[in-house]
């Protein structure tokens, strides 16, 4: 994440904790001190060298169009519970939120992070008030993102939290993700310590919200995974937490040997890699949404399909695909003068989708056809012989299929976690 926001480390309350003593001479309290001072800086730097901050859970922002704007009666001095699914745990936490692309400031009155029941509910045990730079209100300036301050939480590995909003006045354009496949809670008024948001106005979408990172130790690290709607989680079941990153998530956490990886979703539905369609464009956000984010050590592209889809013709569709080569080459270069491994995913068959055409079909296997040959990849992953037919290669299998012959379904996303290589992934330095 990037450093324009304020962090208050509250780990300490005081330089030294009190001791009670006697002594009968100068120079042996001079040498006990002495001692005590070397013994506290090797277990301070034992501990600042093995830890470091990693995205367990990110979004990413984009301002929000008017069909997937908040529901009456709005954001403005009302409250909005929303629920997030990390990956990683920890027991130290810090928060970023997101007001990107509004014109307008958005204040947060309070924020609270509580481990998720069922529904809204919210286990009271672990709720917590977040500060900012020392205060539970905050401000969010237009085009702003600020992160919380440090604090202490015991998140458990894929487990759901809620994030609680009691805001002031907020910005009339919102910035946002509306793929959030998560069901959200509104009420009016201030409700931050409510325990259940049972007569709340109900959203299938999230604002504000932009990121979860843990203090985790130093081998740990985030794999970032860039795409449009299949990445969002288009297909999955809501609040079911089954988008093909969260079932890589669970594979990842099932395997002792990569336990210590995180997985961060910056897929946004309807997104292109070449110019804004929804959402700015992928080579537009790449330094935030890939570079940015906290401990990442990996990118798994799987983006292009929408700039395929939207091609017109022949010459249009030709041109695309050598223009999402280039832009995969410019993705690697600047993931590369990070030290990030950048994967290859091939592009999912659309046949009978409202995007199968001869000539779109002709782009995707030049652009896949690339991906598996350039060895400018670290890795490919090949998703596209994972769910194609075998009797039709230019379609998905029907269990994989959602039935728009574009996105996967459960099945379908549970496939494609299924083949990642995990040993792609190692947690130790190599």
């Amino acid at each position: 994440m990037s450093d324009n926001h304020y962090i208050k480390n509250n780990s300490s309350s005081g330089l030294f904790p009190i001791l009670q003593y006697s002594y009968t001479s100068l120079f042996t309290f001079a040498g006990l001190l002495l001692a005590f001072m070397l013994l506290l800086n090797c277990n301070s730097s034992g501990t600042d060298a093995s830890s470091r901050w990693v995205g367990t859970w990110s979004t990413a922002p984009q301002l929000v169009e008017p069909r997937n704007m908040p529901p009456e009666p709005g954001l403005s001095n009302n409250t909005l519970r929303q629920i997030v699914h990390v990956s990683l745990g920890g027991n130290k936490l810090r928060m970023r939120f997101s007001n990107e692309f509004s014109t307008s400031p958005v204040t947060m009155h309070a924020v609270h992070l509580a481990a998720s029941l069922d529904g809204s509910k919210i286990d009271t045990n672990t709720n917590q008030a977040l500060l900012f730079n020392g205060a539970q209100e905050v401000t969010i300036p237009a085009g702003a993102a600020i992160t919380s301050d440090p604090f202490q939480f015991a998140l458990k590995p894929r487990s759901n939290v809620t994030i609680t909003i009691y805001f002031g006045e907020t910005s009339p354009d919102v910035t946002g993700h509306p793929g959030s496949r998560t069901t959200s809670y509104l009420l009016t008024g201030n409700k931050a310590s409510a325990v259940d948001f049972a007569d709340a106005v109900t959203t299938d979408h999230w604002y504000i919200i932009n990121g979860i990172d843990v203090m985790a130790p130093e081998s740990a690290a985030a794999i970032v995974v860039l795409g449009n709607s299949i990445t969002d989680g288009r297909g999955s079941g809501t609040n079911k937490q089954n988008r093909w990153p969260d079932e890589l998530a669970r594979r990842l956490q099932e395997n002792p040997a990569t336990q210590q990886v995180a997985v961060l979703n910056q897929g946004i539905g309807g997104n292109c890699i070449l110019r804004a369609c929804l959402g700015p464009a992928a080579l537009d956000r790449f330094e935030r949404d890939v570079i940015n984010q906290a401990g990442v050590r990996w990118l798994i592209i799987l983006e292009g399909i929408n700039d395929i889809g939207q091609a017109r013709g022949a010459s249009g569709s030709a041109e695309v695909a050598s223009g999402l080569i280039a832009a995969y080459e410019q993705m690697i270069d600047a993931a590369h003068a990070k030290n990030i491994r950048v994967y290859g995913a091939t592009l999912l068959p659309f046949g009978n989708s409202f995007y199968d055409s001869p000539e779109h079909e002709s782009a995707r296997s030049k652009v896949n056809e690339w991906i598996r040959t350039s060895g400018r990849f670290d890795a490919v992953i090949d998703l596209d012989a994972a769910l194609r037919d075998p009797s039709a290669p230019l379609r998905l299998i029907p269990e994989a299929d959602t039935g728009d012959h574009l996105h996967p379904s459960e099945t379908g996303h549970r496939l494609m976690a299924e083949a990642v290589d995990l040993t792609l992934f190692k947690t130790a330095e190599d």
